[in-house]
């Protein structure tokens, strides 16, 4: 019971809230840094990736035995 009385005294009965014009354009900015850092980090690895890719591709090619045979 003097948890709960404490609590009431600590916690406010109206709490309002206020986002300024600023916290939008801040989101906005935020995700387009992070697209922007996507990008940039694709274009750097980009040589990985394709070869990662192209081995993945081999690799399935070779377990479905359908290299070497023409269609």
């Amino acid at each position: 019971m003097i948890v709960f009385l404490l609590l009431l005294l600590f916690i406010p009965a109206n709490t309002e809230a206020y986002l300024d014009p600023g916290t939008g354009s801040y989101i906005i900015q935020l995700l387009i840094g992070m697209f922007a850092g996507m990008l940039f980090a694709t274009k750097i690895f980009w040589r990985r990736i394709r070869i990662f890719a192209e081995e993945k591709v081999l690799r399935i090619k070779k377990s479905d035995g359908s290299e070497g045979k023409e269609k």
